[in-house]
């Protein structure tokens, strides 16, 4: 099932009623073969109602089994809009203007939006980098001396971890991003991420902060920014301080404040989005609808003690 949109009105035109939007959810997830999620090899009956059995298990199923749509009451319409948005906004996307936009409560826009940062997340956990990358680390949290005197951190100045939540950078120029949320910005703590996301043999470009000795599996050059210099030749991390900027801007300018607990699914967002910038929209549409296979239940984002 092939549908084609470039604007959110296309995509109402083509998926007007829940019947179409079942009919695309199970295009995209069994690409015109039914398959039990509960042993792929199962022979499958067709039910009432979209909904299908599993003859080895006796189990009942539709399209969105184990998707970020199993269980919800929201229609499908609603979901696929939140998406859209979602990719389309590209600063980011509160879930108060959510729930105006698409007619739910404010509670319910918001776990919809950390049902798609879960899905978005995956595709940051996976990817290689290889060729030439830039590493840096930032720190998200305000200013100690823009709050309120009863509200300040002592001792909390520099690279302090008392008011601000440290997060580690990966860019590999002319590709994708990869970000982490981290506990500290110790050599022992970024080279572990390194090792695991950036290929062997890869050209790493840095700032002097100590990463360990790259050199031993990588071609690793440096820039001194305490000494006023940010580039010479390509030696540089424009590219990965740009993604920075993107990344404060949003949570600034659109959510405002973002606890520790959840910044790495507000980080999986925004690495998501850039990596698939470059893309038409109904690709990105397409991308992100192939990577909904995870969920969140609302008792996960209240009360369970995940790690973000």
């Amino acid at each position: 099932m092939v549908v084609k949109f470039k604007s959110l009105s296309d995509l109402l035109h083509a998926l007007p009623d829940e019947e179409s939007c079942i009919a695309y959810l199970e295009w995209i997830v069994w690409k015109g073969k039914v398959v039990s999620p509960y042993d792929p090899q199962s022979q499958v009956y067709k039910c009432k109602g979209h909904n299908y059995k599993c003859k080895n298990t006796g189990k009942y199923f539709n399209a969105r089994t184990n998707t970020m749509f199993y269980r919800s009451s929201v229609p499908l319409q609603k979901w696929f809009m939140a998406i859209w948005l979602f990719m389309t906004h590209r600063k980011g996307l509160s879930s108060v203007q959510l729930s105006k936009d698409i007619g739910v409560t404010q509670k319910t826009a918001w776990a919809m939006l950390h049902r798609i940062r879960k899905c978005f997340g995956e595709q940051n956990k996976e990817l290689k980098l290889d060729g030439t990358v830039e590493i840096d680390e930032t720190f998200i949290g305000g200013k100690n001396k823009n709050r309120h005197k009863d509200k300040k951190a002592k001792h909390s100045r520099g690279r302090s971890f008392k008011d601000k939540v440290p997060v580690f950078g990966m860019l590999q120029r002319g590709g994708y991003v990869v970000a982490k949320v981290v506990a500290n910005t110790r050599a022992k703590t970024l080279r572990k991420e390194t090792d695991k996301t950036i290929v062997k043999g890869s050209t790493i470009y840095s700032d002097e902060w100590n990463y360990g000795n790259l050199s031993q599996r990588y071609s690793h050059f440096y820039i001194n920014h305490c000494y006023g210099v940010y580039g010479i030749g390509d030696i540089t991390t424009n590219s990965i301080e740009g993604f920075w900027s993107i990344l404060k801007r949003g949570i600034i300018g659109v959510y405002h404040k973002v606890s520790k607990r959840h910044l790495q699914k507000y980080v999986d967002e925004f690495v998501f989005r850039y990596n698939q910038r470059l893309l038409p929209l109904q690709e990105q549409f397409r991308t992100a609808m192939e990577c909904l296979n995870q969920r969140v239940t609302y008792n996960d984002l209240i009360y369970a003690n995940e790690k973000a």
